[in-house]
């Protein structure tokens, strides 16, 4: 048994490598097929999408010229023909030379300024930069701005030498603008061929909405150190108020001692609670409330300078709007700065699915600045709300809140009237804003 097994092993140990040795070349050969294939479709591919956005429109059609006037030109012997598709292929083939060469040039997009105010323009500056040792030939470069498009022309560039172009853009709607990639074109003069290039990385301008300033006083505070006093009672504040009789429970730091000797009964001070000022605005965002865009971008700008002027003058306050999609909940925007507020207005927008004013004020009331002790609070909105809704939207507060609607409604005379212990400010401008609110501050 073992002699027959010592003589049959190295037979089958040799036919056993050498189908070893054909296995592994067949499968390094359908390995490197497959990997030749894949290599080929993807060249054919990159190739196919290079020449799609290489080839304009006008040159697919010179492309079809030459394939038809080949065809039927030698087919059926017209001259004509070939000569057309001759002259094709040689014009053809004259674009293709404007293509070659490498784009050694480096390109920068410089924007000063990245906010502005609605009917500003804002500067925006393209560098463009030879850092070669050779001349390179001049470059049309192309900037995006929002849905519109910037063109200009750089010239040729010695070595080591830049070139600029300044534009403006318009800064005509609320929002925020993108600008760029900076798109550069190389293609020949009739237009068969066309190569674009991106260069610099997109950024945004954003738009504010135009503010007013409106003096502290028109806001209905009084700017000191101690806060505004309160109507409240408590056994410790700054504000005294009166005497009374001393209680278990009182803090015998405040007895009055002459008071208690007089009187035989320990007397202890009594205080009005004092409050620091603190604006809450909230803003409606819902179709129902401003029945035009132009409602809206007043109230937005009206929003925005209550916000801004008490930023400026170190007071607390809080913005509270609706949050999109969303009907039964509300967000408060960042008052941490002022352009941080005007930030968050610029992205602001209103639809049919926003929380009512009514909604929004309540929910505010309840987790926001109100329910903190809010000490003024706007109700900013348009001609929709009606003064019921106004009302409502007041009563859902903490009492002891003075609350002012603003009612924006473009174009007519600014009024101000006293619904109860509702103050209703209709403005028809933006300028209106500053004065209503002092006429209404002194009333």
């Amino acid at each position: 048994m073992s002699e027959r097994t010592s003589l049959a092993t190295p037979e089958r140990v040799g036919r056993r490598a050498d189908d070893a040795n054909r296995d592994g070349v067949l499968a390094g050969g359908v390995v490197g097929a497959v990997r030749f294939g894949a290599a080929v479709r993807r060249g054919v591919r990159e190739t196919v999408v290079l020449v799609g956005s290489t080839v304009t429109a006008l040159g697919w059609c010179v492309v079809g010229a030459i394939a038809v006037g080949m065809l039927f030109g030698y087919l059926l012997g017209w001259p004509e023909l070939i000569a057309i598709a001759w002259a094709c292929l040689i014009l053809l083939l004259v674009a293709v030379l404007f293509l070659i060469g490498r784009n050694s040039f480096r390109i920068r997009l410089s924007l000063p300024l990245t906010r502005v105010v609605v009917g500003d323009r804002a500067p925006a500056e393209v560098i463009v930069e030879n850092p070669s040792r050779r001349h390179i030939a001049g470059v049309g470069v192309e900037v995006p701005v929002g849905e519109g498009l910037a063109e200009f022309h750089i010239p040729g560039l010695a070595r080591g030498s830049e070139a600029s172009e300044v534009f403006l853009v318009p800064a005509e709607h609320r929002g925020v603008i993108p600008i760029g990639p900076v798109r550069t074109s190389r293609g020949d003069p009739v237009g068969l061929l066309r190569r674009e290039l991106t260069w610099a990385e997109r950024t945004e301008l954003y738009v504010h909405p135009r503010t007013v300033a409106i003096p502290s006083v028109s806001t209905g505070y009084v700017r000191d150190l101690e806060g505004v006093p309160t109507r409240d009672l408590t056994a410790s504040d700054v504000s005294f108020h009166a005497l009374r009789e001393y209680m278990p429970g009182d803090d015998r730091r405040f007895i009055h001692w002459r008071s208690s000797a007089r009187t035989g009964t320990y007397m202890v001070r009594q205080f009005e609670e004092t409050r620091r000022s603190h604006i809450m605005v909230v803003l409606a965002t819902a179709d129902a409330d401003c029945v035009n865009d132009e409602e809206f971008e007043l109230a937005v700008s009206a929003a925005g300078s209550l916000g801004v002027s008490a930023i400026r003058d170190a007071r607390s306050v809080s913005v509270s709007v609706a949050t999109p999609g969303r009907r039964s909940t509300s967000h408060a925007l960042s008052t941490a700065s002022r352009v941080r507020l005007l930030d968050d207005l610029t992205l602001l927008d209103q639809g049919a699915d926003r929380a009512s004013l009514v909604e929004v004020t309540r929910m505010a009331g309840r987790t926001g600045a109100g329910a903190v002790g809010a000490s003024v609070v706007f109700l900013v909105t348009g001609s929709g709300t009606s003064v019921a809704e106004l009302r409502q939207a007041a009563a859902s507060l903490p009492p002891g809140v003075e609350v002012v609607a603003v009612v924006c409604d473009p174009g007519v005379v600014p009024t101000m009237r006293r619904v109860a212990e509702l103050t209703v400010v209709t403005i028809g401008f933006l300028d209106d804003l500053q004065k209503s609110l002092a006429r209404a501050a002194a009333v």
